[in-house]
């Protein structure tokens, strides 16, 4: 998850709950790089993401209610990563570590089955920058329990009469392709869209299977398992890869609220049992 560049926030946090104190005491760049670890698996933390959602195995005990469904709350960003930062058997290509949050994570089983056609580069001037066919990508809609406006980063997921919002995140993995055909991401974008008074992208994938539920944390290459992360985010992973058609993301970089015109790194697959949660 992306946090606002010109946020000041998230310096103290709370130890039973490990969410936001104040809404600006000091600079967080959660996507801007890596953090390097110290060999030691951190302690004292809730669980964190991401994770392998085929394995349901998880020993943390910081446990804490999961966050309303998102057509309970306000949809505050969208952002997506280059490669999955979770892992499962529809996503399960390992890219390597990456560097500095680039290059990591996962990619999606049908990668290697894509056409000539579907891998055929697009010229664009304006776009999604560090995107091409046939890379994997892994779209978050942040949904937060405040009375917001949609916008930049996370810290559109606050405001100053709520700094300690739940936290939702709805996930989908997607193969970029060159193909008019495949799944259209205009049709997943926010453009002004309010339902029962709240914010809502216009749809969400629903044919990629059960989303996955689970208790976790922020993302992003500043955490890793010795750096975790201390903001509780209730996540729903779909497990299944959909195709998208780059010209859809082009155009949506090109031009939103959010702000966002190129790919975030990821965070390295959690895998400590200490710091997963069980999914029930």
């Amino acid at each position: 998850m992306d946090l606002k560049k010109t946020l000041q926030a998230f310096c103290v946090v709370s130890s039973a709950f490990g969410l936001l104190a104040t809404a600006g005491c000091a600079k967080n760049t959660e996507h801007s790089g890596h953090t390097e670890g110290t060999g030691k698996v951190c302690e004292g933390f809730g669980p964190q993401t991401p994770r392998d959602i085929d394995s349901k195995v998880g020993e943390n005990k910081r446990l804490f209610s999961l966050a309303p469904g998102y057509k309970d709350m306000n949809l505050c960003n969208i952002h997506f990563h280059v490669n999955a930062e979770h892992k499962a058997k529809d996503f399960s290509i390992y890219a390597g570590e990456g560097e500095h949050g680039h290059g990591g994570g996962y990619q999606c089983n049908d990668t290697k089955n894509l056409t000539k056609k579907e891998l055929a580069p697009v010229d664009v001037k304006e776009g999604c920058e560090g995107v091409k066919p046939g890379d994997t990508i892994e779209v978050h809609w942040v949904h937060s329990s405040c009375d917001i406006t949609p916008g930049k980063g996370l810290g559109s997921c606050l405001s100053d009469t709520c700094a300690n919002p739940d936290l939702r995140v709805e996930t989908q993995v997607f193969l970029v392709v060159n193909d008019p055909e495949a799944m259209d991401f205009g049709a997943m974008t926010y453009d002004g869209n309010i339902v029962n008074g709240l914010h809502q992208a216009k749809s969400l994938p629903g044919n990629t299977g059960i989303p996955v539920e689970f208790p976790g944390s922020t993302t992003g290459p500043k955490y890793t398992q010795e750096t975790c992360s201390p903001l509780q985010v209730t996540w729903s992973v779909r497990p299944q890869c959909a195709k998208i058609d780059i010209r859809s993301l082009h155009a949506w970089c090109k031009d939103n609220v959010f702000e966002e015109d190129h790919a975030h790194g990821v965070r390295q697959l959690v895998t400590d049992p200490k710091l997963l949660s069980e999914i029930k």
